[in-house]
Formats: structure tokens, sequence, C-alpha cells
């Protein structure tokens, strides 16, 4: 769905902007950091989050990512993920990303941290995407 331009820039970034719907139909923009595997775009938020019950209400969002006047928007449809394994997969993923450590794993205390700071996954499939420079 995404051309090669688009698909190496999502790549090639972690940095974004999340924008979700709020109850009253309003916007909620939150900056994130994010995973694009090829196939989805994976996010670790904590679940009492307003982008977490957002997504889970309207799970149709857009991500917005940008390096100077250069974005990319990707609009697209959030699963909310709270259940390991799956979670904890997605997670280690996003952490490799954020670390920029390939070897990065998830270890007993990582779980236990994360489950402490209450962190999901919203996962992110593409459906559209515009971009600009």
């Amino acid at each position: 769905m995404l051309t090669p331009e688009q698909d190496e820039f999502l790549r090639t970034n972690h940095l974004a902007a999340l924008a979700t719907g709020r109850k009253d139909g309003s916007p909620q923009l939150g900056h994130v950091v994010y995973d694009y595997d090829g196939k989805d775009v994976a996010i670790s938020v904590k679940s009492y989050t307003a982008k977490w019950h957002n997504a889970i209400r309207q799970p149709r969002v857009a991500l917005l990512v940008h390096e100077g006047r250069k974005q990319l928007v990707i609009y697209g449809r959030a699963e909310a993920i709270a259940d390991d394994p799956e979670r904890m997969e997605l997670t280690e993923r996003v952490f490799r990303r954020l670390t920029g450590n390939p070897d990065f794993a998830v270890t007993d205390e990582f779980v236990a941290g994360m489950n402490q700071q209450k962190r999901t996954i919203l996962r992110i499939t593409p459906e559209k995407a515009s971009m600009n420079d």
C-alpha cells in the first residue's frame, strides 16, 4: 500500500505524532516512539492515557512522521493489545527501535517494569498514506 519512498521514510524514522479522536469528537494529539516492520506500526502506550482509550473507542487514527519539512501521514486502524505474549513481542520490537539495540531482549525484570507502568501496545495497520516535502 505504501510507495517504496514512503516505506523507507517510515522505516528510517521512529518519532511521530499520533492523532486520535476524543469522546466529544475533538482531536487528541500525542508524541510517540514507534516501530514499523513493513506491515504495521507498533506503539507502546500506557493503558490509562487518552490515546489508549480513544483508540479503543474509535480505532481510526492518523500518524504524522516528519523530518524537517518532509512529512508522511499514515491513516489506519489501531488495535489495542494488552495481553501477553503478543504485547511483549511488540514491546520488544518498539524498544529495539527506541534503544537502537537490535539485540534488546525482554527479561522478567523488564516485563515487571512494563506491568508496573501499565504499558500496552497500539498496533496500527496503514490503510492510506500521504507524503510531501
